[in-house]
């Protein structure tokens, strides 16, 4: 699953701080781009094959650069918005949440952990999974499939009712 929880060993109070980091899924890995690229260039030059030596060629070129072009920018755009992190951080006292999105200031939510309640509800996706504290509710991991959204729900659950 694209999110793990780490727990600091306790401080000198017996506080355990409990770290959750979010991140979105990427299939295709840095070096499965390379190859991808490469039998796309290789495939697309199939059809160039056929046409060597003539005027066609030239027609056809300027096609298959734009395809490759086309399919290296939007994987790279992929890459950039897979650069999102979400770190959840909970003790006794309280819990903060902060969002990192490529281009954009960092975001930050710290409120009194006892109070914080998730939920899963109907909104803009399936299982939208929030937090409240009764005074403002906060969207987690929007970039996670609804089973990992119910998964990480019953996980905070579990998490909060034992810092009770």
């Amino acid at each position: 699953m694209p999110y793990q929880w780490l727990d600091s060993a306790p401080d000198t109070s017996g506080a355990v701080l409990q770290t959750l980091t979010l991140w979105p899924h990427r299939s295709l890995p840095k070096s499965g781009f390379v190859w991808f690229i490469a039998v796309t260039a290789a495939f697309l030059s199939l059809p160039v094959l056929a046409v060597l030596g003539t005027g066609v060629l030239w027609g056809l070129l300027p096609f298959m650069a734009l395809a490759v072009g086309g399919v290296w920018f939007a994987i790279q755009h992929s890459y950039r918005s897979g650069q999102t992190r979400e770190e959840l951080l909970l003790d006794r006292t309280r819990l903060q949440v902060r969002r990192n999105d490529p281009g954009r200031p960092e975001r930050v939510w710290q409120t009194n952990s006892y109070w914080v309640r998730p939920s899963l509800r109907k909104g803009p996706v399936e299982c939208y999974l929030t937090l409240s504290d009764g005074q403002r509710e906060i969207e987690l991991g929007a970039f996670l499939t609804p089973a990992e959204r119910r998964s990480l729900c019953d996980e905070l659950d579990r998490r909060l009712a034992r810092l009770r």
